[in-house]
């Protein structure tokens, strides 16, 4: 550990931005120019920063500063090629959202008061990725949560952002106890919170997985799948699309992101419990499995979104159950630009696709066709694991992640192969497989290399671990099956009734209300209303909670 003037460039980036908001907070200014200038400015000043940062690394090599504290807990910061990855990718992201806003809130009488949040809202994030001691890691994880929830309740008039604000607060606070509780028997079993330490206690030969370690792991587990909004408790984030964009767009492709980013921190101490990978594995695969299924039933485009983000979350959880740390921060960053664009990009993509009014081609449903694709998706598989020497016996978790590759690129191929297309489509689409799968590999290896020794080595997992996984790939093929026979499925009336109860997302949202109390408190009511301005009986509260007792109710409605 080390201590020297270039310790604290890292914090000039988050220091600016919470300077920027004290003074929007004292001057309580809406003028539009002064925001963007100035707001451009921190944020490309942040990028540069981070750029900085990341070069330093590259040369130096990783290191944290001395702590400030009391027995080994405080504060102190780690720069490593994991946490400035992910600052560079804040700091981009932030620059572009700060300047969306300007635009994006023009005329908004409280406009100050929303940059000022936002701005304490990035910062909090870029400290927590920059921490070195568990208690700072516990201290920004509960301050990013608080400055999200100021920012989901900034129009307080809409009330089902405020329902949604609520019911994210409580599934907050209980992953804040989870993370505590963790830290607790990470602190009791080893002594200290300095990441630096924990990491070479638990490479060491004679290092021991104890019960409270065993305990920490899973409690861990818990944080993330509550911090990434998994299945069950996802329902918040699909209801908060009445928040602004910005904050969409922030959430989605940043504060969600803490939950892989806590896994692969702690990589070292989480691949040594069999019992935290089976849990990651559940979860994230769940959750991955019924929240892409349910994201493509969904009219919205910002449901279908929220859905998205919900799959992404749990796949990347799920590749860190599986031991994959590269390939997990490799979706982490990936899903962050694309998910960012997305959302900034919304309203002006729905005006594309309806100045353009084209229809996709009729499937056919041949199974010589579906066959075919299939057998394409595989060669490619087998082709690239053959070109990087991937072996079942030596890279079983690896195989298992590309073996769900090959199950998108089936169905993308279907999508042209099993229609009355032309050639060139064929074609165009088989292009696009084979750039998908190098990219995967080469991405993934590119991954490796660059973050180095701050992951764990990629090791076969434990045999409980493998037969999870082998289970997981049938539940997956499955599915995968059943939406490649579409076509069928839907000309046997079956496909649409799965469909009804699919858009509704298996009504987990609606049972999870009721456990929570929501649709019997009145300043929850109109948020679980599907239509807010007509108040007729078949949207009382009344209606609601029989529909809650008697789902088919719901389906009728």
């Amino acid at each position: 550990m080390q201590t020297t003037l270039l310790t604290f460039v890292p914090l000039l980036a988050p220091f600016l931005l919470l300077g920027y908001a004290g003074l929007l907070a004292m001057r309580r200014s809406s003028e539009s120019e002064v925001l963007k200038v100035s707001g451009e400015s921190i944020g490309l000043i942040g990028i540069v920063i981070a750029l900085i940062c990341a070069t330093r690394v590259f040369i130096n090599g990783p290191f944290q500063s001395t702590l400030l504290g009391i027995n080994e807990l405080g504060f102190s910061i780690r720069l490593d090629a994991l946490s400035v990855s992910m600052l560079v990718m804040i700091a981009i992201l932030g620059f572009v959202i700060l300047r969306f806003s300007a635009n994006y809130l023009d005329g908004e009488k409280r406009k100050s008061v929303f940059f000022s949040r936002l701005a304490v809202t990035i910062a909090s994030v870029e400290l927590l990725i920059l921490s070195g001691n568990l208690f700072q890691i516990f201290f920004f994880w509960v301050i990013t949560s608080v400055c999200l929830h100021s920012l989901l309740v900034f129009y307080r008039k809409r009330p089902q952002a405020v329902a949604a604000a609520r019911k994210k607060f409580i599934v907050a606070r209980l992953g804040d106890i989870s993370l505590l509780l963790a830290i607790y028997f990470i602190y009791r079993s080893l002594g200290t919170g300095n990441l630096s330490t924990i990491f070479e206690i638990v490479q060491s030969e004679s290092f021991v997985m104890d019960g409270w370690l065993n305990w920490a792991t899973a409690l861990l587990v818990i944080t993330a799948a509550l911090k990434s909004a998994q299945f069950p408790t996802h329902g918040w984030l699909i209801e908060v699309v009445e928040t602004p964009t910005p904050v969409s767009a922030l959430l989605h492709a940043g504060l969600l992101n803490a939950g892989p980013f806590l896994m692969v921190r702690m990589s070292f101490l989480m691949i040594e419990s069999s019992t935290a990978s089976m849990m990651l594995i559940i979860i994230g695969g769940l959750t991955a499995m019924i929240a892409s299924v349910v994201y493509m039933t969904q009219a919205s485009i910002k449901i279908a979104l929220g859905y998205s983000s919900v799959a992404h979350m749990g796949f990347s959880l799920m590749i860190c159950g599986f031991g994959v740390y590269t390939a997990a921060i490799l979706h982490v960053v990936a899903h962050s630009f694309y998910k960012a664009h997305a959302f900034l990009s919304s309203g002006s993509a729905v005006d594309v696709v309806r100045s353009k009014k084209f229809t996709l081609p009729k499937r056919k449903g041949s199974i010589l066709r579906l066959m075919l694709s299939i057998s394409l998706a595989l060669g490619m598989y087998f082709l690239f694991c053959n070109i990087w020497g991937i072996h079942p016996e030596q890279n079983f978790n690896l195989m298992a992640i590309g073996l769900i590759i090959v199950m998108g690129l089936a169905q993308m191929l279907a999508a042209t192969i099993d229609t009355k297309g032309s050639g060139k489509a064929i074609v165009l689409t088989i292009g696009m497989a084979l750039i998908v799968s190098t990219s995967f590999f080469t991405l993934e290896h590119g991954a490796r290399v660059l973050l180095g020794s701050e992951i764990p080595e990629l090791q076969q997992p434990v045999m409980i671990v493998q037969w999870a996984i082998a289970s997981l790939l049938v539940c997956y093929a499955f599915i995968i099956g059943l939406q490649l026979l579409a076509p069928r499925l839907m000309s046997a009336g079956i496909g649409y009734r799965l469909g009804v109860h699919m858009r509704n997302g298996f009504y987990a949202n609606v049972i999870f209300d009721r456990m929570i109390g929501s649709l019997k408190n009145e300043k929850f009511k109109w948020a679980n209303l599907t239509v807010e301005e007509e108040k007729s009986p078949d949207t009382s509260i009344e209606t609601i909670e029989k529909m809650v007792q008697q789902p088919e109710l719901l389906v009728n409605h």
